[in-house]
């Protein structure tokens, strides 16, 4: 038996059922029961299946639950749409796939995932006793199940919810692979599986492995599939999509009805619209990896010959998504294809930007050039400039020169990259229709609020960014970056409102409740700023900064221990970050340990030799250990830094120590100056110096 104070990982052949569990494992009642096969509803199978079970008892119980999650439970579950209103519906969700230039950054499966093990957490607890949550196939599972199943292992405490996750095998890669052997105890079933003399007749067999839409690993059945002839299989398939459209078209369209389509008897017609609508959904939604998927799978069925604008659209798609993933490479590739297939004018146009944005936006290091994408942004321009009808010319234009203004930015020319951004919003307003393109005018008017931002002109940057709000009220990242205006105006109240409407709008992700902790704790409010940084490294346990702050205000409120294992766990993740080493230098000098201080302090110091508290702490350890001449240097660097009233003080100290009396008595007269000074310590140091200096030699 294992432990429930763990998840539980069962292997083997068969999906196990909640109650030949139970019996073994002493389970709680399930909340749910569910395959994750990718197949059945591509991406978020389990998920949208788990929400689809427990949603209708939690709006029973405790509807506010549910209006809390809307987004997540919609987006995995869009059968739900009808009965959980969309309170903040964004225009990105809002705008029509064919009007959509924004999509949803790579990480948005990161906020729903976060999000659902918070709903089934407080579902979990309605009950008012503990429950299971058992998960079969999770090895054939679209990524944003592996990833909302290694997240929901990783934050969910077993004795509230225990998860069952069922593999096949053992050799689970990724951040689900670790999730698992962190969080779970391992249960193998027994693997003895082979073909047998079939006791049904192979059409039989067929199409049971055709009804349970391709994910039986029951070696008789596939052996009856394979056996079948193709017309046959075709027509199996046909009749199980055709049924599945009657069934519920709104989330198997991404993985059972195109499957059976595309082996359909009409692959490269109904397979390739029933593919067409799974791409478009999915990048959409931002279910990047299935997208990837599905793109080469529907260019299999397409000619480039005959359908030109099909195969663009996939290959727009993919590129999206794949830039999204952060592989640009295979982008780029993409776009050689296509450009390589025809000669239409648009593909060429749309390929020149994308191409142009790999080169300075996606690429890293060596591989960004911003010249190079600048000749392709102006190619794309070019094109636009030779299109017949002038409103689609006005925006092809404007949407091709706001990516030339990103270029611009990159290069560091902030007022021509304003200048395109205005002359873009300039054009929609004299040449497309007012009801025209609503969700590009609010992404120029975001661009211009960012550039008004970044080039210091924050009384216009925060007007923008009202303007830009007043037209997307729900979008959080708006919120999150007017409060950073905020702050840099010394409106910290407001920037602090701001914050929390950013996490009010959003699934969670940690950035806004690491900025929170950090305004909190410019305000003195130490507790609200470590439960923010403890909150961000829940939602992304490897935010070293996070750590970082976390252990200094650890340190300052006398948890030693506590900042301790944040320096550790922070320094596992990032060696070499001077930060973290001045802050183990810290924490041993709080703990008495003088030569590990010091070690850490000259590291630090080694890493960045800028960091003033490091040669501030550094300076006393040497007037302590009698280097007075060592600390004099440090004290003289940290004050190159730092116009820092206690280091002045120090370093009157050390020059008295020296016998640099007159040296000593200026760092007074400076130091008693500045409004942040210990007064009375500084007049007292002054004095004795005075007095020392008056001694006969």
């Amino acid at each position: 038996m294992t432990s429930p104070s763990r998840h539980l990982w069962v292997t083997g052949p068969d999906a196990p059922s909640a109650r030949s569990l139970s019996a073994v494992h002493a389970l709680p009642p399930a909340l749910a029961e569910v395959s994750a096969h990718r197949r059945l509803r591509g991406p978020y199978s389990a998920a949208g299946e788990v929400v689809r079970t427990v949603t209708p008892w939690v709006l029973r119980n405790n509807p506010a639950v549910v209006s809390h999650h809307d987004i997540e439970l919609v987006a995995v579950a869009p059968q739900l749409a009808a009965a959980l209103p969309h309170r903040r519906a964004t225009l990105t969700t809002l705008t029509s796939p064919t009007n959509r230039t924004r999509f949803y950054p790579g990480g948005r499966t990161t906020r729903l995932a976060h999000g659902l093990v918070e709903f089934l957490g407080k579902c979990a607890r309605l009950h008012g006793s503990p429950r299971s949550l058992v998960l079969t196939d999770v090895d054939d599972a679209d990524m944003t199940d592996l990833e909302w199943v290694g997240i929901l292992l990783r934050r969910t405490d077993p004795q509230i919810l225990r998860v069952v996750v069922h593999t096949r095998g053992t050799d689970v890669p990724g951040p689900l692979g670790a999730a698992l052997r962190a969080f779970t105890d391992r249960h193998d079933l027994p693997a003895d599986r082979s073909v047998g003399p079939m006791t049904q007749d192979v059409a039989t067999l067929a199409a049971a492995y055709v009804s349970g839409d391709g994910t039986s690993r029951d070696p008789a059945l596939l052996a009856a599939y394979e056996a079948t002839d193709p017309a046959t299989r075709a027509a199996l398939h046909d009749a199980r999509a055709d049924e599945l459209e009657r069934v519920d078209p709104s989330s198997l369209a991404l993985g059972a009805i195109p499957y059976h389509r595309e082996r359909g008897s009409d692959p490269a017609g109904a397979g390739a619209e029933a593919l067409l609508e799974a791409i478009e959904r999915c990048v959409l939604e931002g279910f990047y990896d299935a997208v990837v998927d599905l793109a080469p799978r529907c260019l299999a069925v397409l000619d480039w010959r005959t359908r030109v604008t099909d195969c663009w659209l996939v290959v727009a798609k993919v590129t999206t998504a794949l830039t999204a993933l952060e592989r640009p490479d295979e982008a780029e590739a993409y776009y050689d294809q296509a450009c390589a297939a025809t000669t239409d004018p648009s593909v060429h146009l749309q390929s020149a930007y994308g191409r142009a944005m790999l080169l300075t936006r996606f690429y890293t290091d060596a591989r960004r050039n911003h010249a190079k994408a600048k000749s392709w942004v102006n190619t794309a321009i070019c094109i636009s400039a030779l299109l017949p009808d002038e409103q689609r010319r006005a925006f092809n234009l404007t949407f091709n020169e706001n990516g030339l203004a990103l270029v611009e930015m990159h290069l560091g020319n902030l007022e021509e990259a304003l200048r395109l951004v205005e002359a873009g919003m300039a054009r929609l307003d004299a040449q497309v229709d007012p009801d025209q393109h609503t969700q590009h005018r609010s992404v120029l008017a975001y661009n211009r609020a960012q550039l008004l931002a970044a080039m210091g002109s924050l009384d216009a940057a925060l007007a923008e960014y009202g303007a830009v709000i007043a037209e997307d009220p729900h979008h959080s990242e708006y919120y999150f970056e007017r409060a950073s205006v905020l702050r840099r105006m010394g409106r910290l109240d407001e920037a602090a409102r701001d914050y929390e409407t950013a996490i009010a709008e959003s699934p969670p992700y940690p950035e806004p409740h690491y900025n929170r902790g950090d305004l909190a704790a410019q305000q003195g409010d130490l507790e609200t700023a470590i439960s923010e940084f403890s909150y961000a490294l829940e939602l992304e346990p490897t935010f070293v900064d996070a750590f970082a702050n976390r252990a200094a205000l650890r340190l300052q409120t006398g948890d030693v221990a506590g900042a301790d294992a944040d320096v550790s766990a922070g320094l596992r993740l990032r060696p070499d970050s001077a930060q973290l080493q001045c802050l183990r230098g810290l924490v041993a000098l709080e703990s008495g340990d003088r030569a590990t201080a010091l070690g850490a302090l000259d590291r630090c110091l080694a890493l960045d030799p800028a960091l003033a508290e490091a040669l501030a702490n550094r300076a006393v350890l040497r007037f302590e250990d009698g280097d007075t001449a060592g600390s004099i240097e440090d004290l003289t660097a940290a004050l190159e830094l730092t116009d820092d009233p206690a280091i002045r003080e120090n370093r009157a100290l050390a020059y008295r120590e020296a016998g640099r009396l007159r040296e000593a008595i200026a760092d007074c007269e400076l130091a008693v100056a500045h409004p942040d000074a210990d007064h009375q310590s500084i007049r007292a140091l002054r004095a004795r110096c005075e007095a020392d200096l008056a001694l006969p030699a």
